[in-house]
C-alpha cells in the first residue's frame, strides 16, 4: 500500500512533530472527549472501485485495515455497556462496508442494543446482492427508522461524479438509491467540494436531483446532504495552538474527535481504536485496544487535524 501521508509531510516539513508543542514552540491544541456520540467501525479497506483522492486509499486491493467481523463489533458494545458515554449512534465506513460479509450481522447488533446505525456506501453492487437487500430490508422491518444509508454521491451531476468514480458509476449509484427508496430506507447523502461552485449552487443541484428521482433527502440539512471539503495533500496548512480557539470563534467541542472514535483492524493486527476516521494508518493517533484506554485527550498533531476538522469545519457525523 502506497504511504497516503507522503505528500502531506512533504508539503508540511518540520510541523506536526511534537504532540505538545508546534514548530514555533506554541502550545499546540488538543481536544477532549466531552460528548461521545459516535462510534465508527471501519469495515475493512477493500472495495468495489477505485477513487481519485480517496482519503484513505480503498481499492479492490487494498487490504491493510482488515473486515471486523460480528464478534469483534460485539465486544466493544459490550464494552459500552459499562461506560458511561451516553452513545446515540453506531457507525460503518469503509471501504466499501457491503464488501465485509458480516455487514448485516454487525448492524443488526448495534440495532439490537438500541443504537441508531449509520452506514456509509457507494450503493453500487455490494449493496444490490439479492441478500443484502434481503437483509437491509429485514433490519428496516425490525427497527423502522433506526438505520441510515449514507451514499456517496461525489456531486450532482454525472459528468463529475464519474471523474471522482470511474465511468458509469453514478448511473449504478442511483440505481442502488432508487432500490433504498422503494424499499423506505433512510437515504443521505457525502458530497465533495471539489468543483468551483457555491456550496448554495451545490445544495440547490442536489436539491433538483433528489426532487427529480423522489429521494426524500433535505439538500439544505448539513447533516442529510455533507459537503466534505476536499483534502489536498499537496497544501502547506497551519498548526493549530490553544490560542487558534480564540482567534476562530471556535469551541474543541466542535471537533470530531470531541464526540466520536474509531475502531479499526489493522492486517495481522487485533482491533484497536484511534481518534479520528481520516487518520486509520498514523500511529501516533491509536489510542489503545480499548474504548475505556481512548478516553483520553486528542493532540490535533496532523494537517487533516487543521484542513479538514477545524478549518473545514468538517464532521463525519450526523
Amino acid at each position: 500500500m502506497k504511504d497516503v501521508d507522503a505528500p502531506l509531510r512533504a508539503a508540511n516539513l518540520g510541523k506536526f512533530q511534537d504532540p505538545k508543542w508546534t514548530a514555533k514552540g506554541e502550545a499546540r491544541a488538543t481536544v477532549a472527549l466531552t460528548d461521545p456520540q459516535t462510534l465508527w467501525f471501519n469495515t475493512g479497506t477493500l472495495c468495489n472501485i477505485t477513487c481519485v483522492n480517496c482519503y484513505i486509499d480503498s481499492s479492490p486491493t487494498n487490504d491493510a485495515l482488515a473486515y471486523l467481523t460480528t464478534a469483534e463489533i460485539n465486544a466493544y458494545l459490550s464494552e459500552l455497556d459499562g461506560l458511561d458515554w451516553g452513545l446515540r449512534e453506531i457507525a460503518f465506513t469503509g471501504g466499501e462496508p457491503f464488501m465485509n460479509p458480516d455487514m448485516i450481522s454487525m448492524a443488526r447488533a448495534a440495532l439490537v442494543r438500541g443504537y441508531e446505525v449509520l452506514i456509509l456506501t457507494n450503493a453500487m453492487q455490494p449493496m444490490q446482492r439479492p441478500h443484502v437487500k434481503t437483509g437491509l430490508v429485514a433490519l428496516e422491518r425490525d427497527f423502522p427508522g433506526k438505520l441510515t444509508l449514507r451514499v456517496s454521491l461525489d456531486h450532482w451531476s454525472e459528468t463529475n461524479h464519474d471523474e471522482m468514480r470511474g465511468a458509469g458509476s453514478f448511473q449504478k449509484t442511483l440505481a442502488g438509491m432508487d432500490w433504498a427508496r422503494d424499499a423506505g430506507l433512510t437515504l443521505a447523502v457525502a458530497a465533495r467540494s471539489l468543483w468551483h461552485e457555491t456550496e448554495a449552487e451545490a445544495r440547490a443541484g442536489f436539491a433538483r436531483l433528489f426532487a427529480e428521482r423522489d429521494y426524500k433527502i433535505d439538500a439544505q440539512h448539513p447533516a442529510k446532504t455533507v459537503i466534505f471539503p476536499e483534502m489536498d495533500m499537496s497544501v502547506e496548512v497551519p498548526e493549530i495552538t490553544t490560542a487558534c480557539w480564540g482567534i476562530l470563534h471556535k469551541s474543541p467541542r466542535d471537533v470530531m474527535c470531541a464526540s466520536s472514535r474509531m475502531v479499526v483492524k489493522r492486517k495481522g493486527a487485533e482491533p484497536s481504536v484511534v481518534a479520528c476516521t481520516l487518520l486509520p494508518y498514523a500511529p501516533e493517533f491509536d489510542l489503545g485496544a480499548t474504548l475505556r484506554e481512548a478516553s483520553g485527550e486528542v493532540a490535533l498533531n496532523h494537517p487533516h487535524c487543521a484542513k479538514f476538522c477545524v478549518l473545514g469545519g468538517a464532521s463525519c457525523s450526523a
